[in-house]
């Protein structure tokens, strides 16, 4: 059996007719730039996520890069994220000048640990007459904390909500996995939806997100006009009106031809992230009929009342790469996220971090394999996968 870790082509033909429709209606109009398509979208998705604004840009890692721009972060300046996660995310930061700061991740989640946030906060650095935070070592003030939603779950986002308040940092959620997840720390509260707690929330449509595209983009979110409205600037170069430039941006449209699909998409998103939640759970119940805590695999663990829309299924296993060798010579495909942290990337050499600062990302990057998940797996291409993973260890 053949178990693709990704096959897209299952999905595009259950809503083939309805795709070429709109992309037709857009290739008639002639109108690829902008436009009704991408505005639908942003009205769209903006309920979709309870945020009061949306804005398209080329890709997720542009809604990073804008969203740094438009809260008006300044090179020299800090901001703090973890070393496990897409390169995105800190390569934004450096792109303008900032410096990335480094926190380890949660064992369980192995997002943002807030308790690391906090001892870097208090230990690593001071405060000054004006209630400003910076870095001890390198006097460096730091502006904000970017919170990464990993492999579809939301970061323990109460606990850094308050240590960013405490500290006057901004907070810019990289959801760009996690679209449609939700933070819920009590069943007695109503959960809130990744992208909107943070000053900004920045989503990809990449092609193998939950919700993607038939090639790059991305959105900000955020309940702040203002704010919102500086993006749109950003998005063409700093204009409004046309040529008419009041800050020095970027070109970060998102397509119509992009809008029209992701619009058609986000109408069976929630059908697609229930069937990835229905998937996890079956790989769980596998696994546990296989006994894995004897084999000394690691499970995904979803925290509080959390929603996890599972854009990956990572397990943490012992042998990683021989394992991955074994199941591509049966038919199985998996992914590494990710095999080196930030902190490690040559790019970063400058920063001075060593090996072994950060243990808990440094080890997620030897042992984390993504399985293949995707909404329309079959039940028997799951137990497959679990069956042949069983063989392995058990060999």
């Amino acid at each position: 059996m053949d178990v693709p870790f990704l096959d897209l082509k299952r999905q595009y033909q259950a809503i083939r007719g309805e795709i070429l429709e709109r992309v037709r209606a857009v290739l008639e109009s002639q109108k690829f730039i902008l436009g009704e398509e991408v505005e639908g979208l942003e009205r769209e998705l903006a309920r979709y996520c309870g945020a009061a604004e949306a804005v398209g840009v080329a890709s997720g890692s542009d809604a990073i890069l804008v969203s740094i721009m438009a809260l008006g972060l300044k090179e020299g300046e800090g901001v703090v994220t973890v070393p496990f996660t897409f390169f995105a995310t800190a390569g934004s930061i450096s792109r303008l000048g900032c410096i990335p700061f480094f926190v380890d991740i949660d064992p369980r989640t192995l997002n943002m640990d807030p308790e690391k946030l906090r001892a870097f906060v208090q230990t690593d650095c001071r405060v000054d007459g004006s209630g400003r935070l910076f870095h001890k070592d390198k006097g460096v003030p730091i502006r904000a904390v970017v919170p990464v939603h990993l492999f579809g779950q939301c970061a323990d986002m109460d606990p850094i909500m308050e240590i960013c308040g405490r500290y006057q940092l901004l907070v810019i959620e990289d959801a760009a996995q996690a679209i449609g997840a939700e933070y819920r720390p009590s069943p007695h509260r109503p959960g809130r939806q990744a992208g909107t707690m943070g000053t900004t929330g920045c989503f990809s449509f990449y092609p193998s997100k939950n919700l993607g595209g038939f090639g790059d983009g991305g959105m900000v979110v955020s309940g702040d006009t203002e704010l919102t409205e500086r993006v749109r600037m950003l998005r063409v170069h700093g204009s409004r009106p046309k040529y008419h430039h009041h800050l020095v941006g970027l070109n970060s449209r998102l397509d119509a031809l992009q809008a029209a699909v992701l619009r058609v998409k986000l109408r069976y998103l929630d059908g697609w992230s229930h069937a990835r939640k229905e998937n996890a759970a079956r790989y769980s119940r596998l696994f546990q009929e296989m006994g894995y805590e004897d084999l000394g695999i690691s499970l995904p663990s979803v925290q509080y009342e959390n929603r996890h829309v599972f854009n990956q299924y990572v397990i943490r296993v012992p042998q990683r790469e021989r394992l991955r060798l074994f199941l591509q010579a049966h038919g199985i495909g998996t992914d590494v996220y990710y095999p080196r942290p930030l902190h490690l990337q040559e790019c970063y050499h400058h920063l001075g971090y060593k090996e072994g600062q950060f243990p808990v990302s440094e080890e997620a990057c030897r042992t984390a394999l993504a399985l293949p998940i995707f909404p329309e797996i079959t039940p028997e291409e799951q137990r497959y996968v679990v069956e042949k993973i069983g063989a392995f260890y058990r060999s």
